[in-house]
């Protein structure tokens, strides 16, 4: 019987262990998306950088710089994984937020995430395999993708300094650590716009 209990006392050590972890992984995602969303945000993309101020260049805009965080992550091991599994949870969770203050009613909310998570996926194949050395360029897989549902005229100079941008921010990604990424800590490079 005492064999029981001290099972049962160390199975609730190891829940509660677990769940402790889960605390620090999502407080950990909340920072790292606000952070992702702050950048994003930055008014010198919709001044500069011919991204349209509107829901959907937002969302570009998101979707940019929370690809390069989950890039980062991607082989980084099992706790790694979680977290970037945590920041799209939140990024979405976002969005159902977001979708549903502008009036989205609730019966169409979930097709609408769908589909947004099926941009995102499309984004993430695009930019990595740009960033890898494919055959499309950065700057095409940007005018296509990042540019092309916007709307937006963009200057063939816009594009190239929008391409240097992610090159930058992927190489400064690449080198903060993992632990300080884990903490809830990431930094972004300055969008260096042509004056």
């Amino acid at each position: 019987m005492v064999h029981s209990f001290d099972s049962s006392v160390a199975g609730f050590l190891m829940i509660l262990k677990k769940l402790f972890g889960q605390g620090k992984m999502l407080k950990a995602a909340d920072e790292l998306y606000s952070q992702v969303v702050k950048q994003a945000r930055q008014p010198v993309f919709y001044i500069k950088a011919s991204v349209p101020d509107t829901v959907d260049g937002r969302f570009e805009m998101i979707a940019l710089h929370a690809f390069l965080l989950m890039r980062r992550l991607k082989n980084e091991g099992a706790e790694a994984q979680k977290l970037s599994q945590a920041v799209f949870d939140r990024m979405f969770s976002d969005m159902d937020h977001s979708i549903r203050e502008i009036g989205v009613g609730d019966l169409s909310v979930g097709k609408r995430i769908k589909a947004m998570a099926e941009v995102f996926y499309g984004r993430i194949i695009a930019y990595e395999t740009a960033l890898d050395g494919g055959e499309e360029t950065l700057e095409v897989a940007l005018e296509r993708n990042h540019y092309g549902t916007l709307d937006a005229t963009v200057d063939v100079d816009v594009l190239r300094v929008m391409a240097e941008y992610v090159r930058a921010n992927d190489a400064l990604l690449a080198s903060q650590s993992l632990s300080d990424l884990i903490q809830g800590n990431v930094r972004f490079a300055h969008f260096a716009s042509e004056e």
